[in-house]
């Protein structure tokens, strides 16, 4: 019984002259990989999963990426798992409109990060630059109509109802002040040359006059 487990496991071992290689110098071996890929105008690592690659997308959350590769994987039958610098550029181009519209391929709204534009009406879902400006044209509104929102954003104090005792001061650093420090900043400082300041007199004896 031993001697046939032993051969059992001399059989699974593998042969001293096979080489097990690594994802890198796999990736090496293909000409055809890219490190970096552009999509929607941003460079992205070609080395992630597609899944984690569009992450470094603005506007992409991971919820958001999970859902672009469950869709990607349906509309084209390509393995979603694979990494993002294998893709061709027609597979880049398939990948791109699915992020920029995703409400073309019927991706749930309730993953959109705009939904109920303040001028459309419509759920959205906003990227890059589209997405830096809407929050601008948010801000400039609610400080146009004086809400407390926006009066809020533009003194750079906490919108909701965030307690600023002790922090969000905008100063940085220690966030006490002892009272001797305090009064010492609050004290005149002496005239160059002048007499020097006379001592307070103590509690029922005046001072002395020289």
């Amino acid at each position: 019984m031993k001697e046939d487990k032993n051969l059992e496991k001399m059989q699974k071992k593998p042969d001293a002259g096979h080489k097990k290689f690594t994802h890198r110098e796999i990736e090496e071996d293909n000409s055809d990989f890219r490190y970096i890929v552009r999509i929607v105008g941003k460079d992205l690592d070609g080395s992630l999963p597609i899944r984690r690659a569009i992450m470094g997308i603005k506007g992409i959350s991971h919820r958001m990426a999970g859902n672009i590769a469950a869709v990607y994987e349906k509309a084209t039958g390509k393995d979603a798992g694979r990494k993002l610098g294998e893709l061709n550029e027609e597979e880049d181009a398939e990948l791109e409109d699915i992020v920029a519209h995703p409400d073309k391929y019927g991706i749930p709204t309730w993953s959109f990060n705009r939904r109920k534009d303040y001028e459309t009406g419509s759920d959205l879902h906003m990227i890059m630059n589209d997405l830096d400006f809407s929050r601008r044209q948010d801000f400039q509104r609610l400080a146009e109509i004086k809400s407390y929102r926006g009066l809020r954003h533009g003194w750079g104090l906490t919108v909701r109802g965030q307690s600023t005792r002790s922090t969000h001061r905008g100063k940085g650093g220690v966030v006490g002040v002892t009272k001797k420090d305090a009064k010492a900043a609050a004290a005149p400082a002496p005239k160059v040359g002048g007499p020097a300041p006379v001592a307070a007199p103590k509690s029922g004896i005046p001072a002395k006059k020289k």
